[in-house]
């Protein structure tokens, strides 16, 4: 049996907790990691309790949304709640960082970003990285792992029935596929 290497089992973790945003511009994941542990994990959304943007849309000013905490941030402040140092530590990033978030990794003593995706990237947040020797690498997820298009091959599935029985094929024939996809879609074994 072949293992998912410490970088992808980390990333997966990282996408996982992206799928919990309530960010409807970018969800995005991350996961703080110190001697092969995870320690801490965030994503972006509103503050706890509060109004999120999935339900009443963003509070946007100039360009940003200020309702919004990044998931960086969020694991961060997650480790601070909670009292676990994070000097030293390893962050799993789905995205690159903005600057702000750049900023407080650099201060939190992380000493390793990993990213999966491009995004943004500012090259003062590049500048940042080097001058604090903060190691960035770009980690893609493979995508045997978590499957990050889960959306996009439900419509193009769904696409497809529709084309079958707008040409003639039989209503139990569609039906039968339709059942067939959904068991697709729908197991985790």
């Amino acid at each position: 049996m072949e293992r998912i290497s410490w970088d992808q089992y980390f990333m997966a973790q990282s996408h996982l907790l992206a799928l919990r945003s309530t960010c409807t511009r970018l969800a995005v994941g991350a996961t703080i990691v110190r001697d092969k542990r995870i320690i801490a994990g965030g994503y972006n959304g509103s503050i706890a309790g509060g109004v999120h943007c999935a339900d009443e849309g963003c509070y946007m000013v100039d360009g940003h949304c200020i309702r919004t905490i990044h998931a960086e941030m969020n694991a961060i402040l997650q480790c601070a709640k909670f009292g676990v140092p994070t000097e030293g530590a390893e962050i799993y990033v789905t995205h690159f960082p903005c600057i702000q978030c750049c900023k407080s990794i650099i201060q939190a003593g992380i000493k390793t970003i990993y990213y999966a995706k491009d995004y943004k990237n500012h090259p003062y947040a590049v500048e940042l990285f080097d001058q604090a020797s903060v190691k960035v690498e770009q980690v893609e997820l493979d995508e045997m792992i978590i499957d990050l298009k889960n959306q996009e091959k439900l419509a193009f599935v769904a696409d497809l029935i529709k084309q079958l029985a707008d040409k003639g094929l039989e209503e139990e024939e569609i039906r039968k596929i339709h059942e067939e996809a959904n068991k697709l879609f729908t197991s985790y074994v």
